[in-house]
């Protein structure tokens, strides 16, 4: 089972969460989750416990416990719901749109000048 571990404080590393967690059974893995364009931790990480009773044993006796002078939000992860956070998907914006360089998303209203509609072309 995945356990969410938050509001851990920055200089805590995997080794540190993972002795914290195995008194309360097996910790098959310990993830600090980093911010790519820092390289600091995010202050969250994910455990994996294989055991189920172990993993709830801890997430009852850690939620809200001390750990390097914070308290803890701890409760089992939840699977990660596609919400288009992979690159790239810029949405829409509206505006004065020139055509090109749209990076995704919709045009958005505003004045689109990008060739469609019957603007300026045969009159007579």
């Amino acid at each position: 089972m995945d356990i969410y571990v938050g509001n851990l404080s920055y200089s805590a590393t995997e080794e540190d969460i993972k002795d914290f967690f195995s008194a309360y059974g097996e910790v098959k893995s310990v993830r600090i989750i980093m911010d790519k364009e820092t390289g600091r931790s995010k202050g969250f990480s994910f455990v994996e416990m294989p055991n189920a009773d172990e993993a709830n044993a801890a997430i009852e006796a850690t939620e809200g416990a001390e750990f390097q002078d914070r308290n803890l939000r701890v409760n089992e992860a939840k699977p990660r719901e596609n919400n288009n956070r992979g690159g790239g998907n810029r949405g829409g914006g509206g505006g004065f749109n020139r055509g090109g360089g749209n990076r995704g998303g919709g045009g958005g209203g505003g004045f689109n000048r990008d060739g469609g509609g019957n603007r300026g072309g045969n009159r007579y």
